[in-house]
C-alpha cells in the first residue's frame, strides 16, 4: 500500500516542499518562494534515484540566473513566451509590459519569480498535495490587472504528477490571460540520443524574431517516436486531441525510461526548445500561442470573479 507525505526542507538555500511516495521512493520538490516552480521529480530506477528535471542547483543560481539560465520550470503568466515589443491593446487602452525583455520583446510573463504562499498541504494513502497561492496586484504598469494564481501539485501512485493552475480575476473589469509552464527535462545525457513524439496537428509559423505570423502549417514529423538527433527546435505546435494520450513522450532507449505528458484541452499548444547545452529539453504546456495578447490565438478573457483552470500531468515510466 502506498503512503504519501509532505515535508518542508531547505536545500542549498532554496526552500522546498517535498511530496513523497514512501513506498516507491518517488518524490517531487517544489520551490514556493521561487515562482512555485518544479525543482525536482525523482524516481527510483534501475537501483538508483534519478531526477528528470533540469534545475538551478542553489539559491544564488536561481536568483541570479533564472532569466539568463533559460527560465527553467518557470510559471508563465499572465502571458506565455514572447509578447511583441511588450505592447498590446486591450479594451481600447494601450499597454506596455515593464518586466523582462529579450532583445525587443517581453518574455515569459510577470510572475515567474513571485513568492507564492503555501495555502495547504496534505498526505494520505492515495496522494500528496500542496496548494500554492500568489495574488498579483497589478504592479507592472503594462498589466495593471488584479488576479490570483493558485497552483496545486498532486503526486499519485505510479510516478504520476498532476499540476493544476487556477487563475481567478480578482479585479472589477475584464482581464486577458494566458498560462503555461517552462520545465526542462533530462535523463542525464545528451538529448540527441533521446527519442521523442508529440501529437501535433499544426505548427505555428514564426517570423525571424519568433513572433507568430498568424499562419498555421500542417505538421506530423514527430507523431511517432523518433530520435531527436542534432535538430534545433524553438517552435510552437497545436496539439491534436483527437489522438490518444499521452500527447508527449520523451524516451531514453538506453536507460529504458520515459516521460509522458498528458495535458488536457486547457493547454492546446506545446512549445519546444532545445538549449545550446543539449543536456535537457524544454517541453512547455501553454494555453495560447506566443504573442496571444496581440494575435488572440488561445487568449482567454476573464470576467470579474471568473476562474479558469489549466491542467497537465507528468508521468515517469520504466520501459520493460
Amino acid at each position: 500500500m502506498s503512503m504519501f507525505k509532505t515535508r518542508f526542507v531547505t536545500e542549498n538555500g532554496i526552500d522546498l516542499v517535498i511530496l513523497e511516495d514512501t513506498s516507491s521512493q518517488t518524490s517531487v520538490a517544489i520551490a514556493p518562494h521561487n515562482g512555485a516552480m518544479l525543482h525536482r521529480f525523482e524516481v527510483y530506477h534501475r537501483g538508483e534515484l534519478m531526477n528528470v528535471v533540469d534545475h538551478y542547483p542553489d539559491e544564488h543560481s536561481l536568483r541570479t540566473q533564472l532569466e539568463s539560465g533559460g527560465f527553467k520550470s518557470a510559471k508563465l503568466s499572465p502571458f506565455v513566451c514572447r509578447l511583441y515589443e511588450g505592447k498590446y491593446n486591450f479594451a481600447g487602452a494601450d499597454y506596455q509590459v515593464e518586466k523582462f525583455y529579450l532583445l525587443r520583446h517581453a518574455l515569459h510573463g510577470i510572475i515567474y519569480d513571485a513568492a507564492f504562499e503555501v495555502a495547504s498541504h496534505r498526505g494520505g494513502e492515495e496522494s500528496a498535495i500542496v496548494e500554492l497561492i500568489y495574488d498579483y496586484m497589478g504592479t507592472d504598469k503594462g498589466y495593471p490587472f488584479i488576479y490570483r494564481c493558485m497552483v496545486r501539485y498532486e503526486l499519485k501512485i505510479n510516478n504520476s504528477l498532476s499540476v493544476n493552475t487556477f487563475i481567478t480575476n480578482s479585479g472589477e473589469g475584464l482581464i486577458p490571460i494566458a498560462d503555461g509552464w517552462h520545465p526542462y527535462f533530462t535523463f542525464g545525457g545528451l538529448i540527441d540520443d533521446l527519442q521523442m513524439e508529440f501529437q501535433a496537428i499544426r505548427k505555428v509559423e514564426f517570423d525571424d524574431e519568433l513572433i507568430p505570423t498568424g499562419k498555421l502549417t500542417p505538421y506530423d514529423e514527430f507523431n511517432s517516436l523518433k530520435e531527436i538527433g542534432d535538430v534545433f527546435i524553438d517552435n510552437c505546435y497545436e496539439l491534436d486531441f483527437s489522438t490518444c494520450q499521452p500527447m508527449v513522450v520523451l524516451r531514453d532507449p538506453a536507460k529504458m525510461i520515459q516521460l509522458e505528458i498528458r495535458p488536457d484541452k486547457s493547454y492546446p499548444y506545446l512549445q519546444l526548445y532545445t538549449p545550446p547545452t543539449r543536456r535537457s529539453i524544454a517541453l512547455e504546456n501553454i494555453s495560447s500561442a506566443p504573442d496571444a495578447f496581440n494575435n488572440q490565438m488561445g487568449l482567454a478573457i476573464l470576467q470579474p470573479g471568473e476562474q479558469k483552470e489549466f491542467i497537465t500531468n507528468f508521468k515517469i515510466k520504466s520501459i520493460i
